[in-house]
């Protein structure tokens, strides 16, 4: 294992990585702001951390930087953000429990099976385009869950709770097609 942690941090220190490390930094700053009743700078470091994890993605393919470290903290990071981010709207009443519970068992479900297919098969896997896509929508979800007394309502449903509900869907496709790749790794004999 300690081979396996050293490999993995081979490498590791580029701007796309720094970027997703710092993206991880400012989650419980994010998260000391909205419930400290700071609504508006918790936003602003949800964007931030948000347009990180664009910029980290971009940097890597363009400057051929992508590292198994970074195929791996960089999904941690967005789930990290994504999860505070429903938690902070749940405890303040604005995203219903269920879906915040849905997306937790998802994501700890996605972690556990990340790690055992490092630990056992040495394998980092990807994200892939339906987590790519449902991270997209949480983020618009969560920004617009801000303004959730101003929003409007589609058949008395706010458009955030809408989205919210789409990015579920998205997430759970995501972790099927993960579950296919981790069935497919774990048949393999080494």
């Amino acid at each position: 294992m300690k081979q396996k942690l050293k490999d993995l941090l081979k490498d590791c220190w580029n701007l796309p990585n720094t970027l997703t490390l710092f993206r991880l930094v400012l989650v419980p700053f994010f998260i000391l702001l909205y419930l400290d009743g700071h609504p508006y700078q918790a936003l602003a470091v949800f964007c931030i951390a948000s347009l990180t994890d664009m910029l980290d993605g971009y940097l890597a393919r363009k400057n051929n930087q992508i590292t198994s470290f970074g195929k791996l903290v960089d999904p941690l990071a967005d789930k990290m953000l994504v999860v505070s981010a429903l938690f902070c709207h749940g405890w303040k009443g604005v995203f219903p429990w269920a879906a915040i519970i849905l997306v937790t068992i998802k994501e700890i479900g996605m972690i556990t099976g990340s790690l055992v297919l490092l630990g056992k098969k040495d394998v980092v896997v990807h994200s892939n385009y339906w987590g790519k896509t449902s991270t997209c929508f949480f983020i618009a979800a969560l920004i617009l869950g801000f303004f959730h007394d101003q929003l409007g309502t589609f058949m008395n449903v706010k458009l955030d709770i809408w989205l919210l509900w789409i990015s579920v869907v998205l997430a759970y496709c995501a972790a099927v097609t993960y579950c296919q790749v981790l069935y497919t790794h774990m048949k393999k004999k080494i």
